[in-house]
């Protein structure tokens, strides 16, 4: 079959691999139907993700169809349409049982697919610990509505979850690229006084205007002020970082009124600073690190109700023999792309 595959540093390319076998009682083989390109795959391909394997399949938004199951998988059954979570748990250790699936310990817990195991831009993926891994598709949602449910829909739905937002609220999402507009619906769902976002590319602050014309935009050079003139206590009382760029860890705090809430969706190329003596008296709690998604059942509720729907964010599809061209589209933002679909039909 078909995959895409990390080769070390800014090396990748589509090869001939075989097909993934049933490894243990609780996997799952998935026939790919959609999945896209993240921007944590160029993490990647920059060599910003240590714990990525060369040699890996890349991917880890996907849905599909259940092909093969092993022996103890009861969750999900041959031919069952699937959304694919990015996070592969057991469901039984300590931090499970809690809800940090992000931190499950099994060698296969956290984020594996597509980083340490093989991922979805292939033809076909294993999943482990597939009852966990796997959340069936209601009838009505198709593959593109369903698409970005295990990865950066999750993300944006655990980052308003912890975030603590109430009606009152003035919100500040830095950063309006998929993950951030993906906050962005998850947060209207819990419905503030006030949301602004801040995005520097033109493109996708018109993206924000004309889909959620209810939301302020602001650029960041001007955020600060912004920020404080359109909030209720001198800075916004939630801030979500969700761009990982240059500065945007420093916007977060600066934007923050005191004893707000600051959580860092974000991941980044390189190491920020933490400046205390500054933040001093500010009294700012801080939510880092990486989704616990496991809200998929809800999210895909909510997508079947109505309530939530990603597919404006999908501007472009590909079929897999082209998934060079749809990196080097993606990657520099060409087009005004927001996410690319690729489909394994060649």
């Amino acid at each position: 079959m078909l995959a895409y595959t990390y080769l070390g540093e800014g090396r990748s390319a589509l090869i001939d691999k075989p097909m993934p076998q049933i490894l243990g009682p609780k996997d799952a083989i998935v026939r790919v139907t959609l999945g896209c390109i993240c921007t944590s795959d160029l993490h990647i391909l920059r060599g910003s993700v240590p714990r990525a394997v060369p040699g890996v399949t890349l991917g880890h938004e996907m849905v599909g169809v259940v092909e093969r199951t092993g022996e103890a998988v009861r969750g999900v059954k041959p031919g069952d349409r699937v959304a694919v979570n990015v996070e592969t748990f057991c469901g039984e250790c300590f931090f499970c049982r809690h809800g940090y699936v992000n931190n499950c310990t099994d060698p296969d817990g956290g984020w594996a697919l597509g980083c340490r195991i093989d991922g979805g831009q292939a033809e076909y993926v294993r999943v482990p610990h597939a009852d966990q891994g796997l959340t069936v598709i209601p009838d009505g949602v198709s593959d593109e509505q369903a698409l970005f449910v295990g990865d950066i829909l999750a993300t944006g739905w655990w980052a308003a979850r912890i975030s603590e937002i109430t009606e009152e609220d003035a919100v500040l999402i830095i950063g309006a690229g998929p993950t951030g507009i993906c906050t962005l619906l998850s947060v209207m769902l819990r419905r503030p006084a006030r949301i602004i976002v801040c995005e520097k590319d033109s493109q996708r602050a018109d993206f924000v205007r004309r889909h959620y014309p209810s939301v302020l935009v602001t650029g960041p050079e001007e955020c600060v002020d912004f920020v404080r003139g359109h909030s209720f206590h001198g800075g916004a009382d939630v801030v979500l970082e969700v761009a990982g760029s240059d500065d945007t860890f420093r916007l977060a705090w600066e934007c923050a009124r005191p004893n707000a809430v600051v959580t860092v969706v974000a991941l980044y190329d390189g190491p920020q600073v933490l400046p205390l003596p500054q933040m001093y008296g500010k009294n700012l709690t801080f939510k880092t690190g990486g989704v616990d998604g496991c809200d998929c059942a809800e999210i895909l509720h909510m997508i079947a109700a109505g309530q939530l729907d990603t597919t404006p964010l999908i501007t472009h599809r590909f079929p897999l023999n082209r998934i060079g061209e749809a990196y080097r589209i993606f990657a520099n933002r060409l087009d005004g792309v927001v996410k690319v679909a690729v489909t394994p039909d060649l």
